[in-house]
C-alpha cells in the first residue's frame, strides 16, 4: 500500500465515516434481519456517509453499489 492511501485511513474523517456506516448497517441488520443485507450493502443517496436518517439510507446489491452508472 502507498503512503497516502494509509495516511488517509489513520485520518479522523475517514475513521468516522467508517463508524458512520457501521452503526447504519448494525441498524439495519437489527431491524431488518441478518439475511436482509446478504450479498448487498448499504447506500447513501446523497453520497454523506454521516447522514443516517432513514429517507437517506437504502439497501442494494453490492454490484450495483459498484458500477460506474
Amino acid at each position: 500500500m502507498n503512503s497516502e492511501y494509509k495516511k488517509y485511513h489513520k485520518s479522523k474523517r475517514a475513521k468516522l465515516d467508517r463508524a458512520a456506516r457501521n452503526r447504519v448497517r448494525q441498524l439495519i441488520k437489527k431491524k431488518r434481519g441478518a439475511k436482509a443485507l446478504n450479498g448487498k450493502e448499504i447506500d447513501h443517496i446523497d453520497g454523506n456517509p454521516r447522514n443516517n436518517s432513514p429517507g437517506n439510507v437504502r439497501v442494494i446489491s453490492r454490484h450495483r453499489n459498484r458500477v460506474k452508472q
